[in-house]
């Protein structure tokens, strides 16, 4: 009916007339109040963001505490990465990138005169859901026989490099080589891991197979990975951000802060695991219905409530969620759903970025909902748009007030008035959706006016800076042996 008619677009300018007919550009698109108070609660203000980063920071202060950690949502983990690159890094290395459903492995070469990082090949190994969920030791031995395969391919087995693994799953860092993982996340769930040294594990599948081996490791997070990859190109770098299928970041704290470990002197890159903000309940107010019912699906039930509200893994289910809730209040597909819609999982994440491309979307969204054999008209997939709209962007916004929490403490650690600043960022979020990486940097502006923060897209993922973590460990063991016998 005409009172139920509501005017949601502004990016023309125009309005609607009191009658309910949209008047002017045909961007205008008039929805109800109902579907309304089915999005208003997405949609954060500026005051409800810098709320939601003073509740993080006040989280990193209690994870960085010796006797607070252990009871503190947000990890805050050592990881024994000391320094950024310094473009003095050399030699041949091997990287091993374990984020998600695929597994790559990299054969890396630093140049120091030339100042790069040089992908000499990679492969990438699909890593199936059985292994996923399957033992600890299915999944080290599927990693190892990946990697064998390919140093036969590149006839590599005679010589023993160096290797950085990148494992990007919640871990307690012991030293460079040595990390326990915590939890798993991201649809992972191997028995005989969790409490386990993961290098140990790599190391024992290697051992059982006996046809190669493999240097020193260094152990690296994703984030640590993506800020040493783009670290290497602009020595600004220190932050490095996710926002892919999970999401995370890291950055360089000041060693007096880091209270878990010795030592008063420098600077130690944390693995912030910023994805399990909201664990202990701080963010109740701001999780909905739908958040709620995407957590309790999933295979971690309570866990990882910051992630469940912003990465790819998550996004795609909570827009689905909407649809049918709208479709069953006859607001959408004139109240019939199909079978597909009604299945978890089947509106993928990337379909978000496909409805929300520019002059394409709308005829995207049109394939879309016919391909989920749904009935729709214009309407319903401009109505689709806007709910796409609404999540993607209520995960920026969150992303971009936790980066105001990491740059602010960095300027504040430093006893600066202006924090520059780069970040180091990957993930098919904000490598593939239209909108996201602009709504992002536009709010961390608005949010935090007193830091200029660069954005540097990480090449080739952090595998790269898996491979420049193991450079820069192995130049500081080099420098430290060269002081020894310069003391001698």
């Amino acid at each position: 009916s005409d009172e139920n008619i509501l005017v949601i677009i502004h990016n023309s300018g125009n309005y609607s007339d009191n009658s309910g007919l949209c008047v002017g550009d045909v961007r205008l698109r008039c929805v109800s109040v109902q579907v309304q108070a089915y999005l208003q609660p997405f949609r954060l203000s500026v005051e409800k963001l810098q709320d939601i980063s003073a509740r993080l920071r006040r989280d990193l202060i209690r994870g960085l505490g010796k006797h607070s950690h252990h009871r503190a949502a947000v990890k805050m983990l050592p990881t024994f990465v000391r320094a950024t690159p310094d473009g003095t890094e050399k030699g041949d290395f091997l990287a091993l990138d374990l984020g998600g459903t695929n597994f790559r492995v990299l054969h890396v070469r630093v140049v120091e005169e030339e100042q790069r990082v040089l992908k000499m090949d990679s492969q990438i190994c699909a890593i199936p859901q059985d292994i996923m969920v399957g033992t600890g030791e299915q999944l080290f031995d599927h990693i190892a026989a990946c990697l064998s395969d390919f140093l036969e391919s590149q006839e590599l087995k005679g010589q023993t490099l160096p290797l950085g693994f990148t494992f990007s799953f919640p871990c307690e860092q012991i030293e460079i080589d040595k990390s326990i993982l915590i939890r798993w996340t991201k649809g992972f769930n191997c028995s005989g891991v969790e409490g386990r040294d993961v290098v140990q594990l790599l190391k024992e599948a290697i051992h059982r197979r006996g046809d190669y081996d493999i240097g020193s490791v260094a152990m690296v997070n994703d984030t640590v990975g993506t800020m040493m990859s783009c670290g290497y190109r602009d020595q600004s770098c220190e932050i490095g951000m996710i926002i892919g299928t999970g999401t995370n970041a890291c950055y360089m704290e000041e060693m007096k802060n880091v209270k878990r470990v010795e030592g008063e002197d420098g600077r130690m890159c944390i693995n912030t695991e910023w994805g399990g903000f909201g664990d202990d309940g701080s963010l109740k107010d701001i999780q909905t219905e739908f958040d709620l019912i995407v957590d309790k699906l999933s295979i971690n039930p309570g866990v990882h409530t910051f992630e469940k509200m912003i990465s790819g893994m998550y996004l795609g289910e909570i827009v689905r969620l909407l649809l049918v809730r709208m479709a069953e209040d006859k607001l959408l597909f004139g109240g019939q759903l199909s079978d597909a819609l009604k299945t978890e999982g089947s509106f993928e994440t990337k379909f978000i970025s496909e409805i929300e491309e520019g002059d394409a979307g709308l005829e995207n969204g049109k394939n879309i909902l016919t391909a989920l054999g749904l009935k729709w008209d214009l309407n319903d997939v401009r109505i689709v748009r806007l709910v796409c709209d609404t999540i993607s962007s209520r995960s920026a916004r969150l992303c971009a007030a936790a980066l105001k929490t990491i740059a602010n403490r960095i300027r504040i650690n430093r006893g600066l008035d202006h924090l520059k600043t780069t970040v180091g960022v990957d993930g098919t979020v904000y490598r593939k959706h239209p909108n996201f990486s602009q709504e992002l940097q536009d709010t961390v502006r608005l949010l935090a006016p007193k830091c200029t923060i660069n954005f540097l897209v990480s090449e080739d993922g952090s595998g790269k800076g898996a491979a420049m973590v193991t450079a820069v460990a192995q130049l500081n063991i080099f420098q430290i042996f060269r002081n020894a016998d310069d003391r001698v």
